[in-house]
This record gives structure tokens, sequence and C-alpha cells, in this order.
């Protein structure tokens, strides 16, 4: 059951393990300048300045920075000049021209020590945010960059870290240009506009998760990055609230057929002028109806078609478009609102009681 009340007590958000989650949450912007600060002092835009590689591999583990690969790859783009690949292990024809990047928060992830391990040996440069400790790190000792986060935060809430460690690469390797001074302040403006102490019609994130309530979320990308925001929300509403959402693009939505559908149906159950005692549909119904959000991150001409015809089809659906609110390029619009739904989800998650668990440790690789 929903404790809506808890969302507007500060005492209770803030006592305990709960207040340590949302606090933790709030460090997106200093994890960003923690990572810069680790990057600079191992000199890692002077070892990349220039070098153009064969190919960019970004190794994803289980857990965050498997959606910060997919957001990186989104920005980058299919214009990336630089082929982007996204493996769990490094691949066979990996060398000397290639660039490696990867994050974890498992000092003793095996697969991925091995995977480093490899890869160094085969001379590729890698660039790894992994704690200063065991058989990872030791992988790396002497043979990659490795940056060691400054900022410790639940492995479910470390996407900021993970997301900047790519974002300097590629600004390194001059394939995207973001000013992470930038990033963490908005993140940090943003921690402030979803302080415990806001009461929900001021709070984004305490809104965001009424929204979400006694709901099923289909979320919905109308670009690429948008898209690959919305699997990230996927997720973490997964491991904080324990609430299953469906995640993909817009368009993807509409070649499949019942989701299309459903959608739809959504949109038309919440008009405010639909009779219910007159519409058969709803004695089929759920008792936890589908709420169909838009998520919206580019600014270009393509995006802005797409949003409106998404608009007009799915007329009652929630808009999530960050850019909207804010001034800033997409990676600041990206992380921002992936931000929102991790605060979202916490404040699911205490307000249903689902939130604890195995799922805010860390996994142990065998």
């Amino acid at each position: 059951m929903l404790d809506e009340a808890l969302l507007d007590d500060p005492d209770r958000l803030q006592a305990g393990e709960s207040g340590q989650l949302l606090r933790a949450a709030a460090t997106a912007g200093a994890q960003v300048r923690a990572t810069a600060q680790a990057a600079a002092e191992v000199g890692l835009d002077e070892a990349l300045r220039g070098a153009r590689p064969r190919a960019l591999v970004l190794l994803t583990r289980p857990g965050v920075g498997s959606s910060a690969a997919g957001i990186l790859r989104a920005l980058l783009g299919a214009g990336c000049p630089v082929p982007v690949v996204a493996v769990d292990s490094t691949p066979p024809w990996m060398g000397p021209l290639d660039v490696l990047v990867s994050y974890s928060t498992d000092e003793n992830d095996r697969p991925l020590a091995d995977s480093v391990d490899l890869a160094t040996r085969r001379g590729a440069q890698v660039v790894l945010t992994a704690p200063a400790d065991g058989p990872v790190a030791a992988a790396a000792a002497a043979r990659a960059l490795l940056l060691v986060p400054r900022v410790t935060a639940p492995p479910t809430l470390a996407l900021s870290a993970a997301l900047t460690t790519g974002l300097l690469v590629t600004s390194a390797l001059g394939l995207l240009s973001t000013n992470v001074d930038d990033l963490a302040d908005e993140l940090d403006r943003e921690a402030e506009r979803n302080h415990p102490l806001h009461e929900s019609f001021v709070c984004p994130a305490k809104a965001l998760a009424l929204r979400l309530a006694q709901r099923r979320p289909l979320l919905l990308g109308l670009d690429p990055v948008a898209t690959a925001v919305a699997k990230h929300a996927a997720a973490t509403l997964g491991a904080h609230a324990g609430q299953l959402a469906v995640a993909t693009g817009y368009r993807e939505m509409l070649a499949q057929p019942a989701l299309h559908q459903a959608a739809v149906h959504a949109a038309a159950q919440a008009d405010v002028f639909r009779d219910p005692f007159l519409d058969d549909a709803d004695a089929a119904g759920s008792d936890q109806p589908l709420r169909v959000m838009l998520l919206a991150i580019a600014a270009d001409d393509a995006a802005g078609v797409a949003r409106q015809a998404a608009t007009g089809a799915l007329a009652t659906a929630d808009e999530l478009a960050p850019g909207d609110e804010v001034a800033g390029d997409e990676p600041l619009l990206a992380a921002l609102l992936s931000s929102r739904f991790d605060l979202a989800a916490l404040y699911l998650g205490l307000a249903t009681g689902t939130l604890g668990g195995p799922g805010l440790t860390a996994p142990v690789w065998v």
C-alpha cells in the first residue's frame, strides 16, 4: 500500500537507512566532480588527446555501467567517426589501436579483472573506474588509467560517476564535448529541488513518484538518448521500488501492435471526459492501469516532429522533457532526468515499503 503521507514527512524520510539512501542519491553532482578530479590526476586528457582509435569499446558489467554505456552510445549517435561497441568481455579482435572504457563498484568482479588484463596485454588503452583494491585494480595496475571513486554511493545510485567516465574519455578523444562543471552544478540544483524537506507538489521527484505509484509504467523515448534514459529509469524503478516498467522507443512501440493498443487505451482512460461506466473496456482493466510517459532529450527538428506526433497520438500521456525546465546540452539533460528517476524510485520505494534488501548491495562474482 502507498503511504502518501510519508513523502511529506521529512523526519521519517531522513531517518535511518532512508535518509542515507536519499543523501547518497543527492551526491550525483559530487560524483561528477570526484570522477573529473581523479581523471585529471591520472592524466587522462593528456593520454588520450589527439588519438583516433580504431574502436571505442564500452565493457559493461551488470548495474549502472550498462545504463551509462547505453546513454553514452546514444549521445555519440550514428554519426560518430569511431565505431562504438558495447561488450561484456574483451573482444578477440581488440588490439593497440583500440580504447576500452569500463566502470565497476565491485573490486572482486573476476570476469572484469580477466577482461582488463587481456585488453592491457594486447596493448589497448584502458580507462577503468573501480575501487583501489582487489583483483580488478590489480589487473589494471601500471597498465591502465585507473580512476578511483572518491564519493561512495550504493552501486545502484552511481550512474553519474559511470557516465562521467565515458564523457571524459569521449571529450579527450574529441568525439563528444560537454562541460562537466556545468553538469555537476545542475545535478546539485536537481538534488536541491528534490530535497526531502520540499512538499510533493514542488518536488519533481516526489511528484514523479506519485504519478508512478500503483501504475504500470510505459516509458517511451522520443529520441535515442531519451530511450536510453528510459531503460535506466526502468532499471532503477525495479531496483528501488520493485516496480516492473516497460521502456522502449516510441517508434519501436508503434511496431508492436498490442503494446501500441495498450498505450492508446491508457491515454483514452485518462481522458477527463470519459465515463468509465459506459466504457466496456474498463471491465477488463487491471488493478494497476498503465501510466504512459513520453521522455524527450534531443531538441533537433527530428525530435520535435517525433514529440509532436507522440503527443498528438497520446494526448494524455505525461511528458518528461528536462529541456523545457533548464538550459543545457544533451549529456546534462540525460544525467538530470536519470537522477530524477533515481530519486523518484527511492521515494516510491519508501512510500510503498518495498525499498531495501539485496538490491542495494554489491554482487559477488564467482
